[in-house]
């Protein structure tokens, strides 16, 4: 029975179309339409090569200042609706006002699309925009040729039920223009809170980023109830997915529940948080944003490593600043048996007194580790005050060794192997014949 209503209503339009494409009005007015949309792109197109658009207005106050460029931006568009208008001021004293209903269609979705794009610059999002100035458009259109309840009707005559619940293309599209509504506001709310929660001193950046994921959570399943509500469905009569979605979650959505939960995890016990210096397994680096689903490391060489937050529950993590920057630097260093062990220990404590990072209050320290086959082996030991740059820091200080041991004649050992004869003579024969 639905159809037949959706087929009789779209035979009764094409009637209606016919009958009007027969009269002689009907193409005079077309006409008219078309000279004005020609009349606009001309004068658009001189309004741009003469004026300067992007200064204009540049000074005025904000609502102004956006008013005048949806008018810039859109002036074919006023240039048309204002040529329309007048065209049917014209024919409304000159003959039927029937006659010129073309003309009142045309420009009520002129000054439409005006006040749409008017009210959609306040959306950063162009795709957003986009979405939202053509379904406003289409339904300003179907109400402006008296079609939207018909049309309303149509969409509501087919249904289909699940359960409780009855779904009709009217209520799908109602829920998807309400939902799209309600996380736009939900998005500027949740960043304004951001803002705020971030310019808080009181809060550790591992509590901040934790709070602004609770809240947009929290907005997020505000808004998607919030937009069931509205178009009428009630959220018990979704208990019928309730184990499909259960089945999914355990299933496909497995790894990113458990990253999600993980993240909660990690960012409440606080063993990692935004500018720790982290090392987890071969990736090091300073841990530069924690999401939903993975933390991002900056190796400071322009790479980031995406972490997913399961890893760093579940594998060992080195966090080089979590209760303390201060961090121990350890060279490794050997001589050979000629040098003055009780000399080197000096030496190799006052280069690291002297580096420029090396915290003060700690003084270095250096030991005799081993007397080992190729010579003697020393570990030095420094702090300093933030362990990003560390191999730059010990580098540095190997260089000053390198110097000193130069200067003051301390050799290096390095591996020697000596090949004796015994008897003058090699235990094989190592003669070739050389043939004829």
């Amino acid at each position: 029975m639905a159809l037949n209503d959706i087929i009789e209503y779209l035979r009764m339009v094409a009637r209606s179309v016919g009958a009007e494409i027969s009269s002689p009005f009907f193409y005079l007015q077309f006409g008219l339409i078309l000279v004005a949309a020609a009349m606009a792109l001309a004068a658009n197109a001189a309004f741009r090569a003469r004026v300067d658009t992007t200064s204009l207005a540049k000074r005025w106050p904000l609502p102004l200042r956006r008013l005048a460029y949806v008018l810039v931006q859109s002036f074919s568009t006023v240039v048309f609706a204002v040529l329309v208008i007048a065209a049917r001021i014209v024919m409304y004293h000159s003959t039927w006002p029937s006659r010129s209903y073309m003309l009142v269609v045309a420009a009520k979705l002129a000054l439409a699309w005006l006040i749409i794009r008017l009210m959609t610059s306040i959306i950063r999002n162009a795709f957003l925009v986009k979405l939202v100035s053509i379904t406003a458009w289409v339904i300003a259109a179907l109400s402006v040729i008296n079609q939207l309840d018909p049309m309303a009707e149509a969409l509501d005559s087919v249904s289909v039920v699940l359960g409780g619940l009855r779904l009709t293309p009217l209520l799908v599209i109602k829920l998807g223009l309400i939902l799209i509504a309600a996380l736009w506001v939900t998005n500027i709310a949740s960043n304004f809170v951001e803002s705020r929660i971030n310019q808080s001193s009181d809060l550790t950046p591992s509590v901040q980023v934790l709070l602004v994921k609770i809240i947009r959570i929290g907005l997020m399943v505000l808004a998607v109830a919030v937009a069931l509500s509205a178009v009428g469905i009630n959220l018990s009569a979704l208990a019928v997915f309730s184990g499909a979605v259960g089945v999914g979650i355990g299933f496909g959505l497995q790894k990113i529940v458990a990253n999600f939960i993980s993240g909660i995890i990690l960012l409440a016990d606080k063993s990692v948080k935004p500018g720790d210096l982290v090392t987890i397994g071969d990736s090091s680096g300073r841990i530069s944003a924690m999401k939903t689903r993975y933390i991002s490391v900056a190796a400071g060489d322009g790479r980031e490593f995406l972490i997913p937050n399961e890893d760093l529950v579940t594998q060992k993590v080195t966090n080089w600043t979590y209760t303390d920057k201060n961090t121990l630097v350890k060279v490794t260093f050997g001589t050979n048996y000629e040098s003055d062990p009780r000399r080197v220990c000096q030496f190799a404590v006052e280069i690291a007194a002297a580096a420029p990072r090396a915290i003060k209050s700690k003084p270095p320290n250096c030991i005799l580790t081993d007397f080992a086959e190729t010579g003697m082996k020393f570990s030095l030991t420094f702090w300093i005050a933030d362990p990003d740059g560390m191999d730059t820091v010990k580098s540095e200080v190997m260089l000053m060794l390198w110097d000193t041991f130069r200067r003051e004649g301390i050799k290096v050992p390095y591996p020697v192997r000596e090949l004796r004869i015994r008897g003058g003579a090699l235990p094989v024969d190592t003669s070739v014949e050389v043939p004829d």
